[in-house]
């Protein structure tokens, strides 16, 4: 198995790899979001991507997502982590708390790409449970024995939670973000949302590692979030992340048993006959074998 990490916002680079290479991979659907990092961590295979690039030059609004999914897939990825900073709409989760979410809910606008499909070829995945609980419960159980023993700091990780995906760049209205509390949301994002649906398409294992930096601007006690207040908190949330990732692989398990990879084996409903032949080239690395 080869894992891979989106790193978001302050996680550009993984130094603790080696053997690294770093290669400009193209895809059906156009550049990434930077070059892939490819090396060896504890011995396994890992690939590493910003989501936003290196100096963090790209909107949420803007990354390819189908690209970055898609290039994952091509070099032999399986399971992937997604790092990401995230506001809390709950008292109880505070910022350095790591939540790891296992629903969705969607606010962002149509441009956003959410889908391999399209252009001659109709499929239905199935996404009621949109994140890997295998996946999930891997990263729970290696985070708290990573925080108990070497980080030492007081951290909670939570399992489950509802992650409502805005649009941004701007943060929250005070509004929105109580009607997100209202609604029973409990972080807030800007980029997890198209990442699980076309990890789900492509077969590929997902979970965000959701690290908290604020309580959007709901708090009444607490000031409303700003980039200075985030990035402060982002530093700390980015060496967390750094050594837990180093833990994981260590302890990642060679096999996974779930059902991600067999999220296309009914989805696609389109005769095969049908589908134009530019689409079926341009779908050969999500979903070769099923179209062929």
């Amino acid at each position: 198995m080869k894992l891979g990490i989106i790193g978001g916002s302050g996680l550009y680079e993984m130094e603790e790899l080696k053997s690294v290479t770093r290669r400009a991979v193209k895809t059906p659907f156009g550049n990434p979001s930077d070059k892939f990092t490819c090396g060896k961590l504890n011995g396994k295979e890992v690939v590493f991507l910003p989501r936003h690039g290196v100096g963090h030059r790209i909107l949420p609004s803007e990354i390819n997502y189908q690209a970055n999914i898609c290039g994952m897939k091509l070099l032999g990825v399986d399971r992937i982590i997604s790092i990401s900073a995230v506001g809390s709409l709950r008292a109880r989760y505070r910022p350095g708390d790591i939540v790891l979410p296992d629903q969705y809910f969607d606010r962002t606008k149509d441009w956003r790409r959410h889908t391999f499909f399209g252009d001659g070829v109709v499929a239905h995945v199935s996404f009621g449970d949109p994140a890997c609980e295998e996946l999930r419960k891997a990263i729970a159980a290696t985070a708290r024995r990573f925080i108990k023993r070497e980080w030492k700091k007081d951290v909670r990780v939570v399992e489950g939670g509802v992650y409502v995906n805005m649009e941004g760049p701007a943060f929250s209205t005070r509004a929105e973000s109580e009607f997100y509390r209202k609604m029973g949301f409990d972080v807030i994002g800007m980029t997890g949302l198209a990442e699980a649906k076309l990890c789900r398409e492509a077969g590929l294992c997902y979970q965000t590692m959701a690290l908290v930096t604020d309580y959007d601007c709901w708090h009444r006690t607490e000031e409303a979030v700003n980039i200075e207040m985030l990035l402060g908190v982002l530093r700390a949330n980015v060496d967390l992340a750094r050594g837990f990732i180093k833990r994981f692989v260590a302890e990642l398990p060679p096999v996974s048993n779930c059902a991600c990879s067999e999220s296309l084996k009914t989805a696609i409903v389109t005769d095969s006959s049908l589908i134009p032949s530019a689409t079926k080239k341009k779908l050969k690395p999500i979903a070769g074998k099923y179209i062929v």
